[in-house]
């Protein structure tokens, strides 16, 4: 007989994990034709008991797997969810993997929307994924949904579920300063950071976790072609900007050209607290008279860790296209730096919409804001020479009432089997 645990630990329930009856686990499919095959696997297990198996069974239309209903949620109460899974045959597990949990009110009806795992940490063969979320308004049960989605030929076992109470996860709020300055013509590149420098002294007055600045800096009004400006990194320009980092005690994104051998990129730097380098982004969409100024394309979306997150950069006309801010996002990015000299707002704020991240840009001919993933301006930089600040807590979630968390779902739903 199969005895898969689940582990409950409620409030008002019993504080030992509880053997759930085997025959409370069900198969689910939404029609008999498209059910995958289930079973138990006393081979493929982490225990003995053995593990919920599910086989695509050859239908590409295949979609389902098991569930488990359980009563005793309190509503408000964060809780934590986590199973184990491992999978073989073609699959792409970020989409054909799924679990979900479904909150149900007294009536039997969903209350609220569905919340999809999507955290994964391998763990030898198997995999543990899981996820941290309050129970809705009016939930006072919820159904464990694991599932393999249209993977015909693949098979995936689940194993060592539970769900437990937890704290409701503290607030991580960061301070985001975004620059709307131009310098003056005439300048060389170094009075340029110089008067950057300067702007962000007389403007940021109070703690910043990051300051970020213009694209090109070293360029902006100076009538100087790119390569008269290009520079190594680390170079000069990040030398000064890494003075500026320690005076303020933050991380700094700024635009500037950076010379490598024969190329010439349009590059964005990040300075740590400490005044060092600590990653670059060069962009990888440039306009054609970028292109046709001698400019080299960047090939890659990196995604930085800080002391308070992860970051990702995009530059001005990467807004154009949906793939940066999606890469950065896939990777991690809670908080996207746009450095730009001017572009499409709506496409601005398309991207922290469809992707649910935040974003601040500082811009010349674009607005200077920080934006959360609601597409909904914290702060604006209306004048030239004043700073957007806002603090914003990277641990929000932002539920929509008919679509539920958007950030999980795009994890679970972008279709990143297609090319």
């Amino acid at each position: 007989m199969h005895k898969l645990l689940l582990h409950l630990c409620a409030a008002g329930l019993a504080a030992a994990p509880l053997p759930i009856d085997p025959s409370g686990w069900r198969p689910w499919a939404a029609r008999p034709e498209i059910a995958p095959r289930t079973f138990v696997d006393t081979v493929h297990a982490r225990r003995p008991a053995g593990s919920l198996a599910i086989s695509g069974n050859g239908n590409a239309a295949g979609y389902g797997g098991w569930e488990y209903p359980l009563s005793g949620i309190q509503a408000g109460q964060w809780y934590r969810f986590t199973a184990f899974y491992r999978a073989a045959g073609p699959i792409s597990e970020a989409e054909q993997v799924i679990a979900r949990l479904d909150w149900r009110a007294a009536n039997g009806k969903r209350a609220g929307q569905p919340d999809y795992a999507w955290t994964v940490k391998s763990e030898g063969e198997w995999k543990r994924l899981t996820l941290d979320a309050p129970a809705p308004e009016k939930a006072d049960a919820v159904t464990l949904q694991l599932y393999l989605a249209n993977a015909p030929q693949a098979t995936l076992w689940w194993d060592e579920v539970s769900l437990e109470p937890i704290d409701a996860p503290a607030r991580r709020p960061v301070t985001v300063a975004a620059i709307n300055f131009r310098p003056s013509q005439g300048l060389s590149a170094a009075e340029n950071v110089r008067r950057f420098a300067e702007t962000v002294e007389k403007t940021v007055t109070g703690k910043a976790d990051i300051i970020l600045l213009p694209e090109g800096i070293t360029l902006v009004g100076t009538g100087k072609k790119y390569a008269d400006v290009a520079e190594t990194v680390p170079g000069p320009t990040t030398e000064q900007l890494g003075e500026l980092a320690r005076r303020k005690r933050a991380w700094i994104v700024a635009g500037i050209i950076e010379r490598e051998g024969a190329a010439i990129y349009n590059t964005a730097v990040l300075i740590d607290r400490a005044g060092k380098v600590s990653g670059k982004y060069r962009k990888v969409y440039l306009p054609r008279e970028e292109i046709e100024g001698g400019l080299t394309p960047g090939n890659d979306y990196p995604v930085f860790e800080t002391d308070f997150g992860k970051v990702g950069v995009m530059i001005c006309w990467d807004v154009q296209y949906a793939d940066p801010a999606r890469a950065l996002a896939v990777r991690g990015a809670e908080l996207i730096l746009m450095p730009i000299w001017g572009g499409n707002e709506a496409l601005g704020k398309a991207r922290a919409i469809e992707n649910h991240v935040f974003l601040a840009t500082s811009g010349y001919g674009y607005p200077t804001y920080v934006m959360d993933p609601d597409g909904e301006i914290l702060s604006l930089a209306r004048e030239v020479g004043s700073a957007a600040t806002a603090t914003i807590d990277l641990n929000r979630r932002y539920p929509d009432p008919w679509l539920g968390d958007m950030r999980a779902r795009f994890m679970k739903e972008l279709r990143r089997d297609l090319r």
